[in-house]
């Protein structure tokens, strides 16, 4: 959970509550990440935060322990609800909200502090019966939060701290009338503290924080690079109808023991996963719609070494902390630059190394140049790559073209993605998801 990038800022050296302390001492962290350092001491003044730091730098920590603090330091009014939340953290997709309560979990351990997570998909009379039940913290995605609240099953008008991680990606994903649906139901701003994380604080970012918050202190961590300093980046130009065998090639030259091969279409995935699997390994696709119990159960094999292949769409570039994950694979060059340093930074986390390797073909060329211009570097070429070419690969048999109605198949992401239109910007190949 916690970076091995430290400052020299100890959690002791704060104001933390004691049994916070506690449990950081428990868990064998004793100093600030650089996004710790510099909210944690506004946040325990009481001051309102806008972050910006990459994922893997610690700053769900610093939102937890921040907001834990709050409810240590102050009662309940008298006469309120116990019953009811105080402390709401929303996050952008289902994996997040399950990290946030994990890391809540952990901190939290000796606080006697109640949470929760909801989100859609899985367990709802669960989730339901559980909020009930009475909590502290309400994590969850907007979805399932509003479709709660709507029900009765709790109220928002004793919250006392909100936290949306994350932000720009709540953009991305068009959760924006969402989220200031349920602003507009808190107490408000001046009555509660704020805490509000982003990998960018683009305007519209800033334009919800200053709309919704109370004057937040702006704290930005810049990355000493674009992209994990102790990733070894590779690159690999190969031909679209050569990608399946140099894949297969270039998993048995590195013998995976845990690596997330990305693609930008789930039908792609599917496809790579059934060549995996025809050629000898082990392999599932993880991609927007599988089911929560079966994504759960993915990432879970995965985390603990079981499935040692996750093929994988851009659902899980963002918001995950899976450690130990060894080589990132971008079978497709993604569309958005930006997606690119997400991806590879699923690798080098923890203070550990790793590899990123990407394919550069015919239909994902196009992305090429706006990646390199935006990490301020080219990808260094692997040119001893093509004697890893696999001349035994077994190719899966063909999948049909899948028709949804409308112009060119829709969604169906059949044939040439994008309808032949190769790098065609946000409407091009495939659409991301």
């Amino acid at each position: 959970m916690q970076p091995q990038h430290l400052s020299e800022v100890s959690f002791e050296s704060l104001p933390l509550h004691p049994l916070l302390k506690a449990g950081l001492a428990k868990l064998g962290f004793t100093h600030c990440t650089p996004i710790q350092a510099q909210t944690l001491p506004l946040a325990l003044e009481g001051g309102d935060l806008a972050g910006q730091a990459q994922t893997g730098t610690g700053k769900s920590a610093a939102f937890l322990l921040a907001a834990m603090h709050r409810l240590l330091t102050r009662p309940r009014r008298e006469g309120a609800d116990p019953r009811q939340p105080r402390a709401l953290m929303m996050a952008p997709t289902r994996e997040l909200a399950i990290q946030i309560l994990k890391d809540a979990e952990q901190l939290g351990a000796e606080t006697g502090l109640r949470m929760v997570v909801c989100y859609g998909g899985a367990g709802y009379e669960t989730q339901r019966a559980a909020i009930e039940a009475g909590i502290d913290i309400l994590i969850g995605t907007p979805g399932r939060l509003i479709d709660y609240y709507k029900q009765g099953t709790y109220k928002l008008d004793q919250i006392e701290v909100l936290v949306l991680d994350e932000a720009d990606r709540m953009f991305d994903l068009g959760f924006i009338a969402d989220i200031r649906y349920m602003l507009r139901k808190l107490p408000p701003a001046d009555q509660r503290s704020n805490y509000l994380f982003s990998a960018t604080l683009s305007q519209r970012v800033l334009e919800l924080a200053y709309e919704h918050m109370n004057s937040p202190k702006k704290v930005e961590i810049e990355p000493e690079q674009v992209t994990a300093e102790r990733v070894r980046q590779g690159l690999i130009h190969v031909a679209n109808d050569e990608k399946l065998a140099m894949l297969v090639g270039l998993l048995r030259h590195h013998d995976p023991f845990r690596t997330l091969v990305f693609l930008n279409t789930k039908r792609g995935a599917e496809e790579v996963e059934a060549a995996l699997k025809l050629n000898g390994f082990e392999a599932a696709t993880l991609s927007g719609d599988v089911a929560q119990t079966k994504r759960i159960k993915l990432l879970d094999d995965f985390k603990e070494g079981r499935l040692p292949i996750l093929v994988a769409t851009d659902v899980a570039a963002r918001g995950l902390h899976i450690p130990g994950v060894s080589h990132v694979i971008n079978y497709d060059l993604p569309q958005d630059p930006e997606d690119y340093v997400h991806r590879i930074g699923r690798t080098a986390r923890a203070g550990a190394t790793g590899d990123a390797i990407s394919f550069c073909c015919e239909t994902w060329v196009y992305s090429l140049p706006p990646i390199e211009k935006y990490i301020g570097a080219k990808i260094p070429l692997m040119p001893e790559a093509h004697d890893w070419l696999a001349t035994d690969f077994v190719a899966p048999p063909r999948q049909p073209r899948r028709h949804f109605g409308g112009r060119g198949g829709g969604r169906s992401g059949g044939g040439r993605p994008g309808g032949g239109r190769p790098g065609g910007g946000r409407g091009g190949p495939g659409r991301r998801r």
